[in-house]
């Protein structure tokens, strides 16, 4: 959220754009299964698709769907490029 004034105005992404890069989380994700380093809290396996969500909040600092419409090219980049 950006503060023009008084006035906060919500950037979100929009639906199309959110269902394309869900689409992709969805993808990457079954790529990434079975794939990533083991660890003590998942001992069942790691959740890639949750994996992916957790990056790009780091990344990014807000929830992929949060992210303006303008950044969706970068997002896209980013996601195709994580590896573990």
């Amino acid at each position: 959220k950006h503060e023009l004034g008084q006035t906060r105005v919500s950037v979100r992404m929009n639906e199309q754009n959110r269902k394309k890069v869900w689409s992709l989380i969805q993808l990457r994700g079954d790529q990434l299964q079975g794939n990533l380093k083991s660890h003590p809290n998942h001992p069942k396996g790691r959740n890639p698709y949750a994996h992916i969500c957790s990056i790009v909040k780091t990344q990014f600092h807000c929830s992929y769907k949060e992210i303006p419409d303008n950044k969706i090219d970068e997002l896209i980049v980013f996601i195709s490029n994580i590896n573990d």
